[in-house]
């Protein structure tokens, strides 16, 4: 590929049962100088359309011209759970529990296996992009090993609200990426199906950042500065439904809780109330149900504490309404 180019390539995945070809649409731009290879991708899980919109937006603003090193970006990885609304394939696979895969396994696999290797196996860095599942939103935050002090200065780069200390699980983009010897950032932002502006606002600054403090950016080209200092977290818990009935809750994302408070509560059709949702502990809440009919032992709010050594001094995290 020629140096200053930008190039659009697809990937064959599978053909549907009228013939037309399935394919993973990538964006490759490569740039004058050498630099590092960094892979952006999203909707591995087809409902997960915030991503999307990000690297639509990063890929806007950067020119092939000017860059150091390469980026490739896959915007829609779960080609068929996008066509079909599904979070999931056709086979009901949850492609992030896939990975590496296999060039002859399950369908799941062999998309997988294609990250894998066309794209994973190329790169030093990547970014993936999620949202919280149906009916729930998350805060804009990056997940992933904070105890690896080069993944950590990527995420403190990133300038997400909370880094959150994720531990890896078998069978995810990031797991496999990593055993190759890829850093790789999680970004959790906003609902399935949903554009929120805040959670694509958050993440096209936080890709830009890091493409800036990877020297891949001009020196003279501004990025938007974070907000504040990251809030580090190191544990989380959700706080589940005691009854079933109507939620009502009360705390909205960002919002500092502490242990015993009033979150919101669950009322029955008559208008009586069953119970009251308390915080179970000391933190943030970082995602949250939409959903205002539960289940007893249904997740209602996502709280993450942080360690107070490990804290910035001051740190404001944004609360979303």
């Amino acid at each position: 590929m020629r140096a200053g180019s930008r190039q659009e390539v697809s990937l064959p995945i599978s053909r549907l049962v009228t013939g037309a070809e399935v394919s993973l649409p990538v964006h490759v731009l490569h740039g004058r100088e050498d630099g590092p290879t960094v892979w952006l991708d999203a909707a591995i899980h087809g409902d997960e359309v915030v991503g999307i919109e990000v690297i639509r937006r990063v890929l806007a603003k950067v020119s092939a011209r000017r860059i150091r090193g390469t980026l490739i970006a896959v915007p829609i990885v779960n080609v068929l759970g996008v066509m079909s609304r599904d979070r999931y394939l056709p086979d009901r696979r949850d492609l992030n529990r896939s990975f590496p895969g296999a060039a002859r396994g399950s369908l799941a696999a062999r998309i997988a296996h294609l990250m894998m290797t066309e794209i994973v196996a190329k790169c030093d860095v990547g970014i993936d992009l999620h949202t919280a599942s149906d009916r729930r939103s998350n805060l804009p935050q990056i997940r992933c090993d904070l105890e690896d002090p080069r993944t950590r200065e990527l995420a403190e780069a990133f300038g997400a609200p909370v880094l959150y200390h994720a531990r890896l699980r078998d069978g995810s983009l990031r797991s496999a990426a990593r055993e190759r010897g890829a850093r790789v950032l999680l970004y959790e932002a906003g609902e399935a199906w949903r554009f929120d502006e805040w959670a694509i606002t958050a993440g096209v600054d936080g890709v830009l950042r890091v493409l800036h403090a990877l020297g891949m950016l001009p020196e003279d080209e501004q990025v938007v500065p974070p907000g504040g200092p990251s809030v580090v977290c190191w544990r989380s818990g959700w706080v589940r439904a005691r009854r079933t009935g109507i939620l009502g809750l009360e705390v909205s994302l960002g919002q500092r809780v502490v242990a015993g408070e009033r979150l919101g509560e669950l009322h029955d059709s008559f208008g009586r109330r069953l119970a009251i949702v308390k915080a179970d502990r000391d933190g943030i809440v970082i995602g949250r149900t939409e959903a205002p009919l539960v289940n007893s032992g249904d997740a209602l709010v996502h709280i993450a504490s942080s360690d107070p050594d490990d804290e910035p001094d001051g740190a404001e995290v944004p609360v979303i309404v």
